[in-house]
């Protein structure tokens, strides 16, 4: 039970043995930790301290339908940042449902309009004209972040709830990988909620966003990959993967702006530049539109996704509110702040769902929101 508690953890084996400097000695039955010392153990290795006392490992699966996959298989083992940061939007979401009821809230109708049998265009089409997603605003936002807020903003008018976070709750020392998962979509037409792994690109995470409301539009809750490529046996997955490019580089705009005899390379930068997407997009479009061969395309998309596995994320920083607002989704926040004040929601729950621990930062919270507090 200790191997097994070290290796869901993830966590270093290195920095385990320095805490615990006779954990190799555990593990082989030549000592037994106390008490003290196997709660710790619990705590650093991310585990209720009951499963340590279990007779085998349980075994843990994701709460939701799991279409990652790996070389064509289903990835096997969660992590705890993972499942935690599962459980904790599926609290959020209870939450909302229940409001949603008590305030006599419209449900969105978008949320199971659509079906896999539908045409691409004709879904990316739908899904637009609901967001009131246009092509030109996006091309004119000055950077990536801001075509990322306004495409989320959207998205929140709509009735989505959309949750930004590279890490579990407000824990930065446990941080979301985002080779384990991009996002997911938890279907309720009262509450529907889309999760992005913030520890992603900004412009990777466009594309979760998009293949995400894909699933809400099919009333589907999922857990995904959101790769541009097409070669996974789900699918539910590729048709997500199609709609959510046609969401974002329409085929019609994308053909119109192409240059002749410009190189793959130009055309990568230029256009993703444009349309503010990611590199593997455009070369996913490139492909659509024939202007390249499967075989060029996978040697360009896997030079890219080595150039981007390369990069250095940048350590955070920013303002703490508007960063615990797209944390949450200004949606959720905006409700629970104003049902706690209301006296409808106790403080300690709600405190708890946004992860905050004084009252003050609580009301600095709303006010950031624009609620007057």
């Amino acid at each position: 039970m200790l191997r097994w508690a070290r290796e869901r953890s993830g966590v270093d084996v290195e920095a385990l043995l320095s805490r615990f400097p006779a954990l190799e000695k555990w593990e082989r039955r030549e000592l037994s930790p106390t008490l003290r010392q196997l709660e710790s153990y619990a705590r650093a290795t991310l585990t209720p301290v009951g499963y340590l006392f279990l007779p085998e490992p349980p075994v843990e699966r994701v709460p939701i339908p799991d279409f990652r996959t790996m070389a064509d298989r289903a990835i096997a083992r969660p992590s705890p940042n993972l499942l935690e940061t599962i459980y904790l939007c599926q609290q959020r979401q209870l939450w909302y449902r229940e409001h949603a009821l008590t305030q006599g809230l419209r449900a969105a109708e978008f949320v199971g309009s659509l079906a896999i049998s539908a045409s691409v265009e004709s879904s990316a089409s739908a899904i637009r004209q609901q967001l009131g997603l246009d092509l030109g605003a996006r091309r004119d936002c000055p950077t990536w972040v801001e075509a990322l807020r306004q495409f989320i903003t959207l998205a929140d008018a709509s009735g989505v709830m959309v949750m930004c976070s590279g890490v579990v709750g407000n824990n930065n020392y446990r941080g979301l990988k985002p080779e384990e998962f991009r996002g997911f979509a938890l279907s309720d037409p009262l509450a529907p909620l889309v999760f992005i792994n913030g520890a992603d690109t900004k412009s990777a995470q466009m594309f979760t966003l998009a293949h995400e409301l894909a699933h809400l539009w099919l009333g589907q809750t999922a857990l995904s990959d959101a790769n541009v490529y097409d070669a996974g046996t789900v699918a539910v997955e590729r048709w997500c993967n199609r709609v959510a490019a046609e969401l974002l580089v329409p085929m019609t705009s994308f053909v119109s702006e192409l240059r002749r005899d410009e190189s793959v390379e130009d055309a990568k930068r230029r256009l993703s530049r444009q349309f503010k997407v990611s590199a593997l997009v455009i070369l996913r479009r490139l492909f659509d539109a024939e202007r390249i061969t499967r075989e060029q395309f996978w040697t360009a998309y896997r030079a890219e996704l080595a150039r981007l596995i390369s990069l250095k994320k940048s350590s955070g920083g920013g303002n703490f509110y508007l960063s615990q607002a797209a944390r949450v989704s200004k949606r959720f926040a905006r409700a629970l702040v104003e049902s706690t004040l209301e006296g409808r929601t106790l403080y300690r729950d709600a405190m708890r769902m946004v992860g905050v621990s004084k009252t003050s930062t609580f009301h600095e919270l709303g006010r950031s929101l624009g609620m007057p507090i």
